[in-house]
């Protein structure tokens, strides 16, 4: 039976990357344990940024930080959700090619 790879290449390329030669990459033959680890990390920031956000005062904000807070939290959250789906398909048993 054949099986599907669902990543082609070993080093897979962030989602939040803005140009045609990406430079932040996923190595998709990492251990799981460590891809779950930099998820996590990514996850928990946005979640602490998020906490922080909800229980500040915006009477002294600037509009112009709105902008930077969300593409920050894009920035994480967007890069935990891809760890995740690698870390996921490593943990139900697929391999790169050798």
């Amino acid at each position: 039976m054949t099986t599907l790879n669902p990543f082609p290449n070993r080093y897979r390329p962030l989602k939040t990357n803005l140009t045609d030669t990406p430079a932040l990459i996923i190595d998709t033959e990492a251990n799981p344990q460590d891809l779950l680890e930099a998820a996590l990390q990514r996850v928990r920031a946005s979640s602490e940024l998020l906490r922080t956000l909800h229980c500040q005062c915006f009477e002294q904000g600037d509009l112009e930080d709105i902008p930077n807070i969300t593409h920050a939290l894009y920035l994480l959250a967007q890069d935990g959700c891809d760890l995740l789906m690698v870390a996921q398909q490593r943990l139900m048993g697929w391999k790169a090619p050798a």
